[in-house]
C-alpha cells in the first residue's frame, strides 16, 4: 500500500496537518478527505490542513483548508506554520519568505527558533456598533475583515447582570459564537466570532472559528482583528499583546500611513509537533 507523509504543526495552539506536494504530488484534496483527516477521533485531528507546493517567483504556495473542507480565506497561524516548515525543510534560502496564498502575495520571516512573523495586507470592511438580535446579552459588536471575516465582542459590552460574563473564562464561546456565526447580519458566508477582555494592557481572546465550527485554542487573523478594533476605539496602541485560550502570546504590530493601516504583522510561536505517515487508502482514493 502507498504511504503518504505529513507533518503536524501548531501555531500558538492552532494546529494543522501539512502536506508538502514535493513528496505527495498526486494528492487530490476533497472536502471529504479534509474532514476525515481533521477528525480528532478517527483521523489525525486538526483545525485545518496546509498544502505547500512550488510556484514560480515565490518560495512556495500555500493552500489552506478549514477542518470542514472549505477554503478561500486566509489563516494567519497557518501561514506562520508554513513559514516555519519551509525554513526547517530548506525551502527558504534564509529566514525570509515570499509566498502566494488565497490569490495574493504574502511575506514573513523567522525571527528565532520559536517566533515566526507573518505580514498581512490592509484590513477591510470595518463596521462598528453591530447589534445581533439573536442574542439579547450582546449590546454591541464590531466587524472587520483581516483576510478572514471577524466579529469582535468585548465582554465589557455584554450585559453582566446575572450572566456571569464578567470574566472571559466564563463566557460560553461555543454557544454564543455559533449563534452569531449564523446571524442574519452576516449572511451569506458568516464570520468567525471573537470574545475579548482587556487586562493589564493585554487583550485576552477566545474564538469560535467558522469552518472548524468550534472554539479553537488560537486564531491568527482573529487576533489581528481584535488588536485593530481595540486600537480604533483607543483602548490599545501597537504593538499589541494578545493572550490566547491556550495561554500563548501573540503580538500584532502595525503603523499608520496616509489614513490607512500599514506594516501589519502577526508574530508568535510555531512548531512542528511531529511527522508521520499513513496509508493512502485511509483518506484518499488512489491507486497504489
Amino acid at each position: 500500500m502507498k504511504k503518504i507523509s505529513f507533518a503536524k504543526l501548531n501555531g500558538a495552539g492552532n494546529d494543522f496537518i501539512l502536506f508538502d506536494l514535493k513528496f505527495n504530488p498526486e494528492l487530490k484534496f476533497t472536502p471529504s478527505a479534509i474532514s476525515q483527516l481533521c477528525n480528532r477521533r478517527t483521523g489525525i485531528g486538526a483545525d485545518g490542513v496546509l498544502v505547500i507546493s512550488k510556484m514560480n517567483g515565490y518560495d512556495f504556495a500555500m493552500d489552506y483548508y478549514n477542518a470542514d473542507g472549505s477554503t478561500g480565506t486566509l489563516c494567519g497561524n497557518g501561514a506562520r506554520c508554513s513559514i516555519k516548515y519551509a525554513y526547517l525543510s530548506g525551502i527558504l534560502k534564509d529566514g525570509n519568505a515570499k509566498f502566494f496564498s488565497s490569490g495574493k502575495e504574502y511575506s514573513g520571516k523567522v525571527i528565532d527558533d520559536k517566533l515566526i512573523q507573518f505580514n498581512l495586507h490592509e484590513p477591510m470592511d470595518y463596521k462598528s456598533n453591530l447589534v445581533f438580535t439573536e442574542i439579547d446579552q450582546i449590546k454591541t459588536a464590531d466587524f472587520i475583515n483581516t483576510g478572514s471575516p471577524h466579529v469582535i465582542i468585548n465582554i465589557n459590552d455584554i450585559m453582566t447582570k446575572n450572566s456571569g460574563y464578567d470574566d472571559l473564562r466564563n463566557v460560553p464561546v461555543f454557544e454564543l459564537g455559533r449563534t452569531i456565526r449564523y446571524s442574519s447580519l452576516l449572511k451569506p458566508a458568516g464570520a468567525n466570532v471573537n470574545f475579548i477582555q482587556l487586562k493589564d494592557n493585554k487583550i485576552f481572546i477566545r474564538t469560535y472559528e467558522r469552518g472548524v465550527e468550534d472554539e479553537t485554542f488560537a486564531c491568527g487573523t482573529g487576533s489581528v482583528a481584535a488588536a485593530l478594533v481595540c486600537n480604533y476605539k483607543g483602548l490599545v496602541k501597537p504593538p499589541v499583546t494578545l493572550i490566547t485560550k491556550g495561554d500563548e502570546q501573540l503580538i500584532v504590530d502595525f503603523a499608520f500611513g496616509e489614513d490607512k493601516i500599514t506594516d501589519l504583522s502577526l508574530t508568535g510561536p510555531a512548531e512542528i509537533t511531529y511527522t508521520g505517515e499513513f496509508y493512502s487508502s485511509l483518506y484518499f482514493n488512489m491507486e497504489d
